[in-house]
């Protein structure tokens, strides 16, 4: 079938006036349409993700009615779900976030399964506390997270409140390939509202991280446009803490995040607002749209993701018991948490990147307390485990807080703990090369070409070891990923993103802490800058 008789179906099946009209103007322009029907949206362990716009290559009603029509037809298959199928359905503000949660509502019912739906538009956290809450069989996601505003994208949860993992993505893309014209679909309109109890029964868990006792902080905060704000506030007056001030400018949902260029808090001039509001407080904290990932400063600088997953695994050790705690972490992450985990003799566990791996850690005999990674995502619990099966940058911000102020109550600051660790294991320091690319081939070239010469060096030092971990290793599934040790404790691990077209490269050295933190820190700078050039060299792009 040519890309024009895929547009002319598409277009008698399109519920949508907008992108009807939208392709409706393109059937004329065989470049466009090739853009658009010559290749499609894959679903994988993050669901999807893309540009809004008509075609099966875009994010549309089409394309969610046919996600959903996949999900039930597995639901519908299994033999090994607790109880009869059941979904809860949350959606962020993002572009028609609330149409796709709707039509996704629609098929599903449709089709036999009990459907709950969101009040409104609220944090990813919330939706994957409320799988396990209300024993839902999955759970549905509508959110691009940090991605640019012309995107929205589609997670999707298992009945543990995790997010998917191989093969249950592969089972339900053959699903979703298998679905016919989605205008032929049976609906239903029978789906349960929720309303604000399941935010009510979500603080209270949240009530049960190890906070401490003291309350004294300031703190300045931006939920970048997304939906995380009034929960947040909310969460800080539930659990007794001062509620932090907002950056005004920024307070409220806007699909289209006006004051930044790129909604992600990592990114250059995210922050600057709020930390221009929070000169004179003891905390910055910013959530990303979404609100399941957790920025921080303190003392007038950005903390890294690996910085605050050192001092969170600290505090939340100290705060609770068992010898079978776990915490876990991602290959791309510091290797700091493996010797902070051996300092307090508690279990450890490396995964694949990503909360669905990190969730998976360990063994059923172990009781996960904490994962972390770097991608300023953290996941806190206490002696009854974790309440939310995902990162969870609302619970990561109470804990920052009440970690805060611990210390601001023995006259110190979240840099003096930072300086407390360096010396305790080593300064460990890391950073990030990455390339976004208009080509995947990119990509893909250039993990093949590292993997037919992989370096005998990078930066001056020996590669001791170089692991390939397309076919699993040490336990790990099978993913696309090279691993290089470096002599000196130094580690550069190389992967594709998963959600963005982009290739990464992580970074780590370690300084030993000799003298003062300040020499070592800028050791670890030099070192790091030197790695940057000499994995940008090798990358080839």
């Amino acid at each position: 079938m040519s890309d024009r008789a895929r547009a002319d179906a598409w277009l008698e099946q399109d519920p949508d006036p907008e992108t009807r009209a939208e392709l409706a103007a393109l059937l004329d322009d065989p470049e466009a349409l090739a853009d658009r029907f010559g290749a499609k949206l894959e679903f994988g362990t993050a669901g999807l993700r893309g540009e809004l716009g008509a075609g099966p290559n875009r994010m549309n009603r089409v394309t969610v009615m046919r996600a959903a029509a996949g999900l039930a037809s597995v639901l519908a298959s299994r033999d090994d779900l607790a109880a009869p199928p059941s979904v809860v359905i949350g959606y962020d503000a993002r572009h028609k976030s609330d149409v796709f949660a709707q039509d996704s509502a629609a098929i599903l019912g449709g089709a036999g399964i009990t459907v709950h739906l969101m009040p409104r538009p609220l944090p990813t956290p919330v939706l994957a506390y409320a799988v396990r809450h209300l024993g839902c069989s999955a759970g549905i996601m509508v959110t691009a997270s940090h991605n640019p505003p012309r995107d929205n994208g589609y997670k999707v949860y298992w009945e543990d409140g995790a997010q998917i993992i191989p093969p249950l993505d592969e089972e339900i893309s053959t699903a979703i390939d298998a679905v016919g014209r989605v205008d032929e679909l049976p609906r239903g309109d029978d789906w349960r509202m929720l309303d604000d109890g399941i935010v009510e029964s979500y603080l209270r868990s949240l009530a049960r991280l190890p906070l401490g006792t003291h309350r004294d902080v300031t703190i300045a905060y931006t939920p970048l446009h997304g939906v995380g704000g009034a929960v947040l506030r909310r969460a800080f007056e539930w659990c007794g803490f001062p509620v932090p001030d907002v950056v005004a400018e920024q307070a409220e949902p806007d699909p289209d995040f006006p004051t930044v260029s790129f909604p992600n808090p990592e990114e250059p001039g995210a922050m600057d607002l709020a930390l221009a509001l929070g000169k004179n407080r003891d905390l910055v904290i910013a959530n990303d749209p979404d609100a399941d990932r957790c920025a921080v400063a303190a003392g007038g600088r950005m903390l890294t993701g690996d910085e605050v997953g050192g001092l969170l695994a600290e505090h939340v050790l100290r705060h609770t018991d068992g010898a079978d705690r776990l915490v876990a972490t991602t290959i791309v992450s510091s290797s700091l948490l493996g010797k902070i985990a051996a300092e307090y003799g508690v279990r450890y566990a490396e995964t694949l990147t990503g909360f669905k791996w990190i969730m998976k850690g360990g063994s059923d005999r172990d009781r996960l307390v904490y994962g972390y990674e770097e991608a300023l995502g953290y996941c806190v619990g206490g002696d009854e485990g974790v309440p939310v099966h995902d990162k969870d940058g609302i619970g990561a911000a109470l804990t920052v807080a009440g970690l805060a102020a611990e210390a601001k109550a023995e006259g110190r600051t979240l840099l003096d703990l930072l300086e407390d660790q360096a010396r305790r294991y080593g300064l460990h320091a890391t950073a990030q090369v990455s390339v976004r690319v208009d080509d995947l081939s990119l990509i893909s070239d250039a993990m093949a070409r590292l993997r037919e010469a992989p370096p005998a060096e990078l930066a001056g030092h020996a590669v001791t070891e170089a692991d390939d971990l397309a076919t699993g290793f040490d336990g790990l599934p099978p993913s696309d990923v090279l691993r290089y040790r470096l002599s000196g404790g130094g580690r550069v691990v190389v992967r594709p993103s998963g959600t963005e077209p982009k290739l990464k490269a992580y970074l780590e050295v370690v300084v030993p802490v000799t003298g003062s933190t300040e020499e070592a820190q800028a050791t670890a700078t030099g070192e790091l800058a030197a790695l940057r050039e000499s994995v940008a060299d090798a990358l080839g792009l």
